[in-house]
Formats: structure tokens, C-alpha cells, sequence
């Protein structure tokens, strides 16, 4: 490799790897005379496709290879779905950009174009997602819920032929796969709050790297980092893994960045939700504050509840 060169690794599915060529793109266009190398990675989470993520570890098999070919210098910086990171990144990484967010909001792909309100009784919604499940049963208890791995592509297919009634997905994924024509309706915020991190790509680089951090701080979004920052300092702080029904979602309106957060029981009947809004410029206090109220509000009972019900599950 020469000194104009770098190696960006990424997941292989469709949509990783055009997350992978919009980074590219921005990197080139900053700066004119880098070749950048794309490097696909297959990870342990697109290995283990037919069962539940929460079975297998959770979405921390979505970055462990690639982190180990970052630490390895195999490849130089690493790009992520933000929502797949666990909350701590492995020692010696760090993050070294966050994109500007896409659509961070759920979206419903529904047989006839249904909204979610018009879904019929007992209707059929395929997700994997605990997160997704126990706000949408909180919502709708007759709702059954069918689980759904694979890639954007593969979900959409499952559709048919699963004979669901609906699917959820990522709306930024649909549309940075150009697919958002599907997209029957978004799900706002007071009915499913999105994944910690949806929407953004974070840019993993080695601390030590001065030169991949010099090139990639250009590409770093101000607004998304202080939101993501917060949003991953709630998830730090309530201590939950990438497999709990936790969610955030941060807004900047001017100097004040207002945090939403939720926990909730595996079956969605004990859901709790809380609001806070503080300084934008002190994202990380903004995430401890909102964990702590809900923890003060019995999230941590409820943690510790879903702790055993899926360490029964894996016996």
C-alpha cells in the first residue's frame, strides 16, 4: 500500500457495503489523491442467520472481526451501521468520525400498504429486533411476532413468503439501498423509538493512527456525534447490552439537545419511558442524566428480569 492509499474494511451484505462506497466517495472527494481500498469482512453475526442475535451474543458479532483486522492493521478504519456497535469499543480503538444521520426512524413495509394502525387483529410482523417487539406488542398485545434475520433484501422477500402481514426495517437502510418506495409508513418516535445510533455511520480507527484520524475527521457530522454521544452514553450507563429492549433518540433544537429514552420487559407490558433535555454541548452528561432517571424509575429491575429470562433461555 502506498502512502496515497488506505483500507477501509466493512461487513460484505448489500448494504454495508454501500454504506462502505458513500464513505469512500466523501474521502476521495476530500482529498483527490487517496486510493481507497474496500475490504470485505464476513463477521460471526452473518454467520449465525437462523437464529435470534440475542441466542448467539448479540449485535457486538457484527464488529469483532473487523475490529480484530483494525487492531491487526489489516485495514486502516472501519465503517458501521453506529446501531451494531457495542457500547464500549475494544481497547486501542476509538471513533475517529460520525456521518451525517439518515432517516433515523423505524419503517413498516405492510401487505396493501397499510399503516400500523389499520394492521388487522392478530397480524403477523416479522423482526428479530427485541427492541422493535416489545414497543409494537406494548402498543398492539394481539400482534404476533415472527422473527426475521438476514439482509435488507432477504427481509423483504421473507415478506412474501413467510405470508406476514408487515415487516419493520431501518428506514435508512431502505434508502441508502434506494428502496424507500417500499416504505409503507415511518414509525414516529412516540410509538417506536428508534436504535441507539440508527441512521449514522460511525468511523472506527486505531487510537494510534494520527494519519487515519486526520483524514477522517473531515468527514465528521458535529451535530450527529453530540446526538450519537448521548444516545450511547444512556446505553453505557443503564450498563444494557446490544440485546435488551433499550432505545434513544436525541434531538438539537438550538443550544438544547432533548433525550428520549425507553426500557421495557421482554413481553412489552412494563415499558418505561422518560425525556430529559440538556446542554447539546455536554452530550455524555445528557445520557447518564436520562439512564439515571429511568433507572430511579425501576429500569434497573427490569434489566436485571430480562438478565435471567434469557440466561434461562440459553440453558
Amino acid at each position: 500500500m502506498s502512502s496515497d492509499s488506505i483500507k477501509l474494511g466493512t461487513r460484505g451484505s448489500p448494504l454495508a457495503l454501500c454504506q462502505a462506497g458513500l464513505v469512500s466517495e466523501e474521502l476521495r472527494r476530500r482529498w483527490p489523491d487517496l486510493e481507497v481500498v474496500i475490504v470485505p469482512i464476513k463477521t460471526s453475526g452473518d454467520k449465525f442467520l437462523d437464529v435470534a442475535l440475542s441466542q448467539v451474543g448479540g449485535k457486538g458479532l457484527f464488529v469483532k472481526e473487523i475490529e480484530e483486522a483494525l487492531l491487526e492493521r489489516r485495514i486502516d478504519l472501519a465503517v458501521h451501521s453506529m446501531k451494531d456497535l457495542p457500547a464500549e469499543l475494544a481497547p486501542g480503538l476509538g471513533e475517529g468520525a460520525v456521518t451525517r444521520r439518515e432517516d433515523p426512524l423505524d419503517a413498516l413495509i405492510a401487505r396493501n400498504n397499510l399503516q400500523f394502525a389499520e394492521l388487522p387483529h392478530a397480524a403477523r410482523i416479522g423482526t428479530s429486533s427485541l427492541r422493535r417487539q416489545v414497543q409494537l406488542l406494548h402498543c398492539r398485545p394481539d400482534l404476533q411476532i415472527v422473527p426475521l434475520r438476514g439482509n435488507v433484501q432477504t427481509r423483504l422477500k421473507k415478506l412474501e413468503e413467510l405470508n406476514l402481514d408487515a415487516i419493520v426495517l431501518a428506514a435508512a437502510g431502505l434508502i441508502r439501498l434506494g428502496l424507500q418506495d417500499r416504505m409503507t409508513e415511518r414509525l414516529q418516535p412516540d410509538l417506536c423509538l428508534p436504535a441507539i445510533g440508527q441512521g449514522a455511520l460511525a468511523i472506527e480507527i486505531r487510537q494510534d493512527d494520527q494519519r487515519t484520524a486526520e483524514l477522517v475527521d473531515t468527514l465528521n457530522h458535529c451535530e450527529t456525534q453530540r446526538i450519537t454521544t448521548a444516545e450511547r452514553a444512556f446505553l453505557r450507563c443503564l450498563g444494557g447490552s446490544c440485546v435488551t429492549p433499550i432505545a434513544a433518540f436525541g434531538e438539537i433544537t438550538g443550544e438544547a439537545l432533548v433525550l428520549t429514552g425507553m426500557v421495557a420487559g421482554l413481553d412489552g407490558k412494563r415499558l418505561l419511558r422518560h425525556a430529559i433535555r440538556g446542554e447539546a454541548s455536554a452530550p455524555e452528561q445528557v445520557g447518564q442524566a436520562l439512564a439515571e432517571a429511568l433507572l430511579a424509575a425501576g429500569a434497573g429491575d427490569i434489566l436485571r428480569e430480562i438478565e435471567a429470562q434469557l440466561l434461562e433461555k440459553g440453558r
